[in-house]
């Protein structure tokens, strides 16, 4: 008898549960990820939204070497102003601004109801209406191209719109991954998959930047179509918990059936079955019937009040607030400030930017890691905010000195700054959404989840609109702006700190008993 191939032995070594983990770790993954894919185009887009003016005639005239040429679709926007109305006047950067605190401040308001309302519904459902809608308006934003739409009131809308939805997303995923996976090596685990972030935004950018300079509207309507698309993936194959797979056969069984169900119907009434019949078997493996069981004694949700006395919550909210203010001002404004800084067109500083998020993929993975190993959480993020504030000096100084030093700082930063972001918004917010004080409500996972990011979101739509109006005044302002906050960040965790590095043993974050507020 030949001997089973080493790929199929390998697939066939696990265990029902250990592939419905798998499962679920890469399909909220790739959940997460289209919704930071569709997030990200607006970034791109506001080079073209305001343009130099000068500029791009210089560039149509060297292009055209002093022929004429005839209007092209691009032209139909450039020939009277260069700009997309109502971004053409002077106070560009403050509509800008005024653009992404529309979208962050709906994102961060809605984010506290979110997770109360995610706990009441099926996370499922609750997650493919909030991608299906996001879908929908990311959409609505690239249509004001194509319909000739310039009223400031339109994109306000569409933006307050889509960061209500949006909010659906996080809690529900958090939640949903942490009840797959265990408190043992959580810092690794929570640091490889929040790496979705880093992916969504890049994956954005590229997409973003292919479309931008000739139809910046396909540039926000493809990304819609994605996030409306995994919506539809969502409804149709998120399991929630692992109690709910108690009947649905594992993957061994579930392939060997498909198989021989498949083999069943090409055989012909004469030829000896696949499988043999002894024991009176008909030669097909029947299918099973997948049943979702449903616990009977679920704990009752947690209230808003009741997960603010959590030990813990309420300085990493806060750390967070500054933490994320500091990410999110680069993710919205890092392409405009290289199409200014080095003199490259959007295309271009999109392509550039994404090494902000690849350095933030290793950060993410390096603060878990280093966070398991160590047993202290606060720890592990104060020292990477406190190396961040430096960095970002040296970034505004290196990035006017070329390319070269300007990639090089671009990682170290995106490490630096979404190290603690990412740290606190996953392994952090499981560990404190299944403290021991809550004596194993995990019911209680969403709410602490969206209290945390509710709070961080605070601080994203209040970065990109200082950034906004401190750039009217040059660059430095913001530099000096994101460093205080660093330092704001760093401050909020030093009583967690020093209650960890006073602690007799180095023990998970969600083990140390913290003082009560």
């Amino acid at each position: 008898m030949a001997p089973v191939p080493p790929g199929v032995r390998f697939l066939f070594s696990f265990d029902k549960d250990q592939w419905y983990r798998a499962f679920t770790f890469i399909l909220t993954f790739l959940l997460y990820t289209s919704f930071h894919l569709s997030r990200k185009p607006i970034s791109i887009v506001k080079s073209e939204l305001h343009k130099n003016c000068s500029s791009v005639s210089e560039l149509a005239t060297a292009s055209g070497g002093g022929a004429i040429q005839p209007p092209t679709l691009i032209s139909l926007h450039t020939d009277m102003d260069c700009s997309w109305k109502p971004f053409d006047k002077k106070n560009y950067k403050q509509l800008l601004g005024a653009m992404d605190y529309s979208f962050l401040f709906a994102y961060a308001i809605g984010m506290y109801l979110s997770g109360i309302i995610g706990e009441r519904l099926p996370i499922r459902l609750y997650l493919t209406v909030g991608m299906l809608c996001s879908g929908l308006f990311t959409c609505l934003f690239g249509l004001g191209y194509i319909y000739n739409i310039h009223s400031m009131a339109f994109y306000v809308f569409v933006q307050v719109a889509n960061g209500l939805v949006q909010t659906t997303g996080w809690p529900s995923v958090v939640t949903c991954i942490s009840n797959w996976f265990g408190k043992g090596r959580r810092g690794l685990i929570m640091g490889l998959w929040n790496s979705h972030t880093s992916v969504g935004n890049i994956l954005g950018s590229l997409i973003a930047g292919y479309y931008v300079s000739s139809n910046w509207g396909m540039s926000f309507i493809v990304p819609g179509i994605i996030i409306a698309a995994m919506g539809v993936v969502c409804f149709l194959f998120l399991i929630e918990q692992s109690h709910h797979t108690s009947d649905i056969p594992s993957f061994s069984a579930t392939c060997i059936t498909v198989i021989a169900y498949c083999l069943s119907l090409s055989q012909s009434g004469d030829e000896e079955p696949l499988l043999g019949r002894e024991n009176g078997d008909s030669g097909r493996v029947p299918l099973q019937q997948v049943v979702v069981v449903k616990s009977e004694s679920e704990p009752s949700a947690i209230s808003f009040m009741g997960a603010l006395r959590i030990p813990g919550v309420i300085e990493f909210s806060l750390s967070l607030l500054f933490a994320k203010l500091v990410s999110y001002t680069f993710l919205f404004w890092l392409p405009l400030y290289i199409t200014k800084a080095a003199h490259l067109d959007a295309k271009k500083a999109g392509d550039l930017s994404t090494l902000f998020d690849v350095g933030g993929i290793v950060g993410g993975i390096l603060a878990g890691v280093i966070s398991d190993k160590l047993g202290k959480r606060a720890t592990t993020c104060a020292v990477m905010l406190l190396l961040a504030a430096p960095t970002l000096y040296g970034f505004s100084m290196i990035s006017q000195l070329g390319l070269g030093p300007t990639v090089a700082m671009l990682l170290v930063c995106g490490g630096l700054v979404n190290g603690p972001y990412a740290l606190i918004t996953t392994a952090v917010s499981a560990d404190l959404g299944t403290h021991k004080s809550l004596k194993g409500n995990a019911r209680a996972l969403s709410t602490v989840t969206a209290i945390i990011d509710g709070t961080g979101s605070v601080g994203a739509a209040v970065g990109p609109l200082l950034a906004g109006l401190l750039s009217a005044g040059g660059w430095d302002q913001v530099f000096y702006m994101l460093m205080t906050a660093d330092f704001l960040a760093l401050l909020l965790l030093l009583r967690l700190v020093k209650k960890e590095l006073t602690s007799s043993k180095s023990r998970p974050i969600s083990a140390v008993e913290l003082k009560e507020h």
